[in-house]
């Protein structure tokens, strides 16, 4: 069973599209892999596209889109719906309603990063890594795990929580 997951945050052009992506890549045919935005800024961070090309993750396709095209009747079901806004930071999370379960793996916005292209560089390939952790350990989640939504979104939460310093570079 293929299940659909959608990465969601404010701008939709760096976190989301990183999750997106990175999912397509390594999940075959196990997930579909979508992000969305409240607010989208209308194109992928250009950091974003080099971060992701750099470890040979393909960027076709991908664009910065309102969560509107995925609400709505004629809007592809979710499973999940993972929110990566900076709650720490005080941006505002969006919400989205609808039939799935939910989960917040927020981390900072690479794209708020002021300085040089080097810095630039590194926020991004450090939220990439922050990234990668967490859907590494959603990749290994038991296949039984999906008939329990109570013990899922427990799951979801915790690698949430799997904090920046041990992520995998």
């Amino acid at each position: 069973m293929t299940r659909r997951v959608l990465f969601v945050c404010t701008g939709n052009s760096a976190r989301s599209v990183l999750a997106e992506a990175t999912l397509r890549s390594w999940a075959g045919s196990r997930f579909e892999a979508f992000s969305a935005g409240s607010q989208p800024a209308g194109r992928v961070n250009p950091y974003a596209l080099d971060t992701l090309a750099a470890e040979g993750i393909a960027t076709a396709g991908l664009r910065s889109k309102s969560w509107d095209e995925f609400s709505g009747d004629v809007a592809p079901p979710m499973d999940i719906v993972v929110t990566v806004c900076d709650s720490a930071a005080a941006e505002p999370c969006p919400v989205f309603f609808g039939d799935f379960v939910r989960t917040h793996w927020g981390l900072p916005d690479p794209a708020a990063v002021e300085g040089s292209d080097a810095d630039k560089r590194a926020a991004f390939a450090h939220a990439h890594a922050v990234i990668k952790t967490r859907l590494l350990a959603f990749l290994a989640l038991p296949d039984e795990i999906w008939a329990d939504r109570v013990a899922l979104k427990t799951a979801l939460d915790r690698i949430g929580l799997i904090p920046a310093d041990k992520a995998c570079v």
